[in-house]
């Protein structure tokens, strides 16, 4: 479960170089906040940053965005961060909803959705990351050739997520329900602490990756 109350957080990120506030400011105009104009992928639901970290370290010549609304789990990013600093990370504590607020049209080079809260109730589906609503917003932010990559252990929740890109304009490219046994999808396979939890259980790890129509 995320720990969602951590005394003095909400100070850390106030006053963290890292943590991009009032973002809407930003909008169309991320190249300002970064000072290159470098592709911005994002994470949307970061957790606790390791996959974000990770990548970033992997790839200086992108850039990248974690957005992560617990106060408390995005702490332990920024602490990541200052013990391994990189220039190529800003991270935002916003609600997922609000993502077309801060970047404008194709600011996005693409999305990454990592092991997702499933909303499993029926009346929330629509704030569940892969839904067709959310597919709508990515579609506004991601630029032309952008794709969308999603990694579970919830079968229910991939099964939904895969349902949903009827109603969507993207189509998956890849869909595989066992990533791990897939040699070639784990070729540069960055996980997540969810995802090293979850596999060495034995959980099977669902991924697809989603291009326009």
């Amino acid at each position: 479960m995320r720990l969602r109350n951590i005394s003095g957080s909400r100070d850390v990120i106030a006053n963290s170089p890292y943590v991009v506030k009032e973002a809407q400011q930003y909008r169309g105009n991320w190249a300002d906040v970064f000072g290159n104009t470098n592709p911005v992928y994002v994470e949307v639901g970061m957790g606790k940053g390791q996959f974000l970290h990770t990548l970033a370290s992997l790839h200086p010549e992108c850039n990248y965005v974690g957005i992560e609304k617990y106060s408390s789990v995005l702490l332990r990013a920024i602490q990541k961060l200052e013990a391994d600093e990189l220039s190529n990370i800003r991270l935002l504590r916003m609600e997922a909803e609000e993502i077309v607020s801060v970047f404008g049209k194709g600011e996005a080079a693409g999305i990454y959705l990592n092991f997702s809260d499933p909303w499993p109730k029926d009346r929330h589906a629509k704030r569940r990351l892969p839904s067709a609503e959310f597919l709508a917003r990515y579609d506004e932010i991601v630029a032309d050739g952008g794709k969308i990559e999603f990694k579970t252990d919830n079968r229910a929740l991939f099964d939904f997520a895969v349902e949903e890109l009827a109603r969507s304009a993207w189509k998956a490219e890849v869909i595989t329900y066992d990533l791990h046994a897939d040699e070639k999808l784990m070729q540069g396979n960055v996980m997540t602490e969810y995802e090293e939890k979850f596999s060495a259980a034995g959980s099977r790890i669902c991924k697809y990756v989603l291009v326009r129509r």
